[in-house]
């Protein structure tokens, strides 16, 4: 080829080669800005745009999956797709909060509605028909259910359940269930229909449920209605109280507060059956007159009002209130005044002055002593006795008196029905006094025999009333009973016995969670007499074994007090090997054998107080069988 040509010939190739370059150059210049201003037009300002000859590189973080997808797509319709280089990152996503499931039951004698929010996996209609076949009556079910697609809670299933049977127990009620809480209002038919359905509710409640309860009952009707109060020593006591309205009930306890100290701040049950609209002003007048005579008991049975003055009272401060109280009650208001001689009491019925005295013991024995008018009057007595205790919990030793008031039976009767309406107490009759005094889980005691006894005595008879509450006898609170708390700490045992480092009182850290559960049980169980065995199997000397076994229940005691558990109810021994419950010739029967066991000492709690226990069991002799001798 001529030198001509050859030179020619390069010069082409060194242009079309430059040409192609600056080509090439413009377009990967002219990409990166056609993507870029794109990118700022879709509100993609976030990523990056950078070119690699005719690659089209995406950096950046996109918010989500979803839009980095789309400005993939959106970049691909500017520039062959082959091109794009896909080097962005997606923006971790937060975790979604699950929703708050929740139902609201509803039922009337409409049937039963269902509103909220289930997990889909429940089903709505699988969720109602669950409700509609534990439904005992043909109770119609509607649901107005949503779903939502996430794990059931824990503590979801466990709560529905309870609130289902509890539906069912209950025509008139609303129940909202959500995981781990159970709200229950309901319409109750009376005071006494309320206490029973919170009881069991409550008993019936799983131990991981929160509940709450609202259960209304109607305004009682209170027959007679009644008010009992006392002034001694500058302190005033409610023995019972009822008002017509909340503002009458206020009016009273101001009246009963401005006049003398109040112990505790006293209920009174608001109901209807009043007998007149001015009752609060009678009380508030009749309050008045009492302070003035210095102290004594008033008693409104209706319209009835009876005024006990303290024995000491002179008598023409006791002459001059009465006239002023007869002056300035509402006419509708009888008053019947009383200026007693000095009470004695000797409290086992054989003093000179005739009385009858009955006491029922905490373990339920009814021991009746004293006077009675004949043979007859025993017999009804002693029937009557053994309707209201027990025909096998009766102990009659009184004689006849044939001087005795002709009322002395109803008295007598009026004082066992009374006293048959505590736990535990005892009654003294005598013929213009009647004393009784015991302990109650009711609340509403002292109000109710209140109301018993000024309906079954006469005007002029004097009563006086000391009724102590005792919550650990109130079955509404759910407290457990003896037998409960140690059925519950040698469940825990079951679960997780006490285990002792080998040949020694020494507790193994593995009891820990053990000691720690039994020591919250007992902190509810402080009254309660028991004892702490301990066992070993038989391997060893014996004497060596009960010894082994005296320092383990010791020791269990001691782990007990030193998380503040109160053990002056129990009792350590130990048993050694002498009572086996499987058999020592094998390592399994032996280690069975091995063991701390919580028995009861008693069927009957430990008194609040020592006086307690000396006004509820004062001048009994009689031993009953199954009664601890130590």
């Amino acid at each position: 080829m001529k030198p001509k040509t050859i030179v020619a010939f390069l010069v082409a190739s060194g242009l079309s080669v430059g040409g192609a370059y600056l080509a090439a150059g413009w377009i990967e210049t002219r990409s990166a800005q056609v993507v870029n201003d794109a990118l700022i037009v879709g509100g993609h300002d976030w990523a990056e745009v950078s070119t690699d000859g005719l690659q089209v590189l995406l950096r950046g973080t996109a918010p989500d999956e979803a839009t980095r997808f789309r400005l993939v797509s959106a970049v691909g319709r500017i520039v062959d797709p082959d091109r794009i280089v896909d080097d962005m990152g997606v923006q971790a996503s937060e975790l979604i909060e699950p929703p708050r499931f929740a139902v609201e039951m509803l039922r009337n004698e409409n049937g039963v509605s269902l509103i909220g929010l289930i997990p889909e996996e429940a089903g709505r209609d699988a969720f109602a028909a669950t409700i509609e076949d534990l439904m005992t009556d043909d109770s119609e079910v509607t649901e107005m259910l949503e779903t939502a697609n996430f794990p059931t809670p824990r503590g979801w299933d466990l709560a529905v359940g309870y609130a289902t049977r509890a539906l069912n127990d209950l025509p008139k009620s609303k129940i909202s269930v959500s995981a781990n809480r159970v709200e229950i209002t309901a319409i109750s038919e009376s005071p006494e229909d309320k206490r029973r359905i919170e009881t069991e509710l409550a008993r019936a409640a799983p131990s991981n449920v929160q509940l709450v309860l609202n259960i209304t009952a109607p305004r009682p009707v209170i027959s007679p209605f009644t008010l009992r109060y006392q002034i001694a020593d500058g302190a005033g006591t409610f023995d019972a109280c009822s008002a017509d309205t909340a503002e009458a009930r206020d009016a009273i306890l101001r009246a009963a507060g401005a006049v003398a100290t109040l112990p505790d701040r006293p209920t009174c049950a608001i109901g209807l059956g009043v007998p007149s609209g001015s009752w609060a002003e009678a009380v508030e007048i009749a309050i008045n007159g009492l302070n003035q005579m210095g102290g004594g008991a008033l008693t409104f049975s209706d319209a009835d009002i009876t005024l006990v003055a303290l024995d000491d009272t002179p008598q023409a401060t006791f002459d001059r209130v009465v006239g002023d109280l007869d002056a300035t009650l509402p006419d509708v208001f009888s008053l019947h005044a009383v200026l007693p001689e000095k009470i004695d009491t000797s409290g086992d019925g054989e003093g000179e002055i005739p009385e009858f005295v009955a006491t029922h013991s905490p373990e339920g024995l009814l021991q009746m002593r004293g006077r009675l008018p004949g043979d007859s009057v025993e017999e009804i007595v002693g029937s009557y006795a053994r309707a209201q205790f027990g025909s096998n919990q009766v102990y009659l030793a009184t004689r006849d008196d044939e001087n005795l008031p002709t009322n002395w039976p109803v008295r007598v009767l009026a004082g066992l029905e009374a006293l048959a309406l505590l736990e535990h107490g005892a009654v003294i009759v005598q013929e213009d006094y009647l004393e009784l005094r015991g302990v109650s889980g009711d609340k509403q005691a002292s109000d109710t025999v209140s109301r018993l006894l000024a309906d079954k005595l006469a005007d002029n008879d004097n009563f006086e009333i000391a009724v102590r509450y005792d919550e650990l006898l109130d079955t509404t609170l759910n407290i457990p009973t003896p037998e409960e708390c140690v059925d519950r700490i040698n469940g825990v045992l079951a679960a997780g016995k006490i285990a002792f480092e080998p040949s020694s009182a020494d507790i193994s850290g593995s009891a820990e969670a053990t000691i720690e559960a039994i020591a919250a049980i007992a902190k509810q169980c402080e009254r309660v007499q028991m004892e702490i065995g301990g066992h070993t199997d038989s391997q060893g000397r014996e004497i060596m074994n009960e010894e082994l076994s005296q320092q383990r229940a010791d020791a269990v005691l001691i782990a007990l007090q030193q998380r503040r558990v109160r053990t002056g109810n129990m009792t350590a021994r130990g048993y050694g090997e002498a009572q086996p419950i499987a058999d020592n010739g094998s390592e399994a029967g032996r280690e069975a054998n091995r063991r701390i066991e919580f028995k009861l000492l008693t069927d009957a709690r430990a008194p609040a107080t020592e006086e307690a226990a000396a006004a509820t069991e004062a001048g009994s002799t009689v031993e009953t069988e199954g009664s601890p001798s130590e």
